[in-house]
């Protein structure tokens, strides 16, 4: 080896022994320092790109539950669900009320469909006496006029659909058992084309008024008869009433100065009419009172048969 480069390794010694490279725990202590500082600085980095992403997606798609709703429009709660098909959603259906069909009107309601007009009359359409009016004689059915004559008036004969008439005879409740009745009764009882029979008491009404005096029918020597209608209410659906008065007459045909009153009441039930002619018995006068009791005693048979 030459001088010169002898010289140059004394010189590389005595400058590395000047200097003061550490102890090996030291060095150790030094580079686990810089491997935190590197691993904490590559777990801040990735903190700050995920912050950075959820800002930005928060920024480019701000909550739902932060944008109210506009007004009137409908909440997921009540709008409807579609279809599983995909069609539109199904109509809702109404509760049914336990017996009852779905989509069947209650009795009660509007829109349910009118009685249907009945097309015959059976026995039991026909009132029964009180038993104090009974005189043990049975309701005799006859094909009779339903009506004393009105000055030769027609009156609903056209819309007759069925019609039943029986004589009826009845005693007052004061009258004892065993003596002659007090009065009789031509019963009838019509059922009249839908919508007729309220037009049949209006024309009985104007035949009553329209035929104020008249000659007793069959008989030239009997007189007069005068019609007048009475005020009347409380019987079925509407009422006429009106009474036939005529100079009283013995058995003899001689006059008894008092007068004979007889008693006629049409009651309309819906389609249909009955009639009460009161006629007497030997020349007595119709009663009023028994009148009205049984008017009001054919409207309650007539609406239990109508039901």
């Amino acid at each position: 080896m030459s001088r010169e480069l002898s010289e140059l390794y004394r010189s590389l010694a005595a400058d590395a022994d000047a200097r003061d490279v550490g102890l090996p725990d030291v060095l150790r202590h030094r580079a686990d320092r810089r491997a935190r500082f590197r691993a904490a600085g590559g777990t801040l980095a990735v903190g700050l790109v995920v912050v950075g992403v959820v800002i930005g997606a928060q920024v480019v798609t701000p909550p739902s539950a932060s944008v109210p709703a506009p007004a009137g429009a409908p909440t997921p709660s009540t709008s409807p669900s579609p279809s599983p098909t995909g069609g539109s959603p199904s109509p809702s259906v109404p509760p049914t009320t336990p017996g009852r069909s779905p989509g069947t009107t209650s009795p009660g309601a509007t829109g349910t469909q009118p009685a249907r007009t009945p097309t015959s009359i059976p026995d039991r359409a026909f009132f029964a006496l009180a038993p104090t009016n009974q005189v043990g004689i049975a309701p005799e059915f006859r094909d009779e006029a339903v009506l004393p004559n009105l000055c030769g008036a027609d009156i609903g004969g056209e819309a007759v659909v069925h019609r039943r008439t029986r004589l009826l005879i009845y005693k007052l409740p004061q009258t004892p058992k065993g003596y002659v009745p007090d009065g009789s009764y031509t019963h009838s009882i019509t059922i009249y084309r839908a919508g007729r029979a309220d037009d049949v008491l209006k024309e009985l009404r104007q035949a009553v008024r329209d035929c104020p005096v008249q000659k007793m029918p069959g008989d030239d020597t009997l007189g007069e008869s005068r019609q007048r209608l009475i005020p009347d209410s409380g019987f079925g659906d509407e009422s006429v009433l009106f009474e036939m008065r005529s100079a009283g007459q013995d058995v003899n045909g001689d006059p008894t100065g008092a007068d004979v009153v007889r008693l006629v009441r049409a009651i309309r039930v819906g389609d249909v009419v009955t009639i009460l002619w009161e006629q007497g018995w030997e020349g007595t006068s119709s009663q009023r009172a028994q009148v009205d009791a049984d008017g009001r005693r054919a409207v309650a048979a007539i609406r239990r048969w109508l039901g």
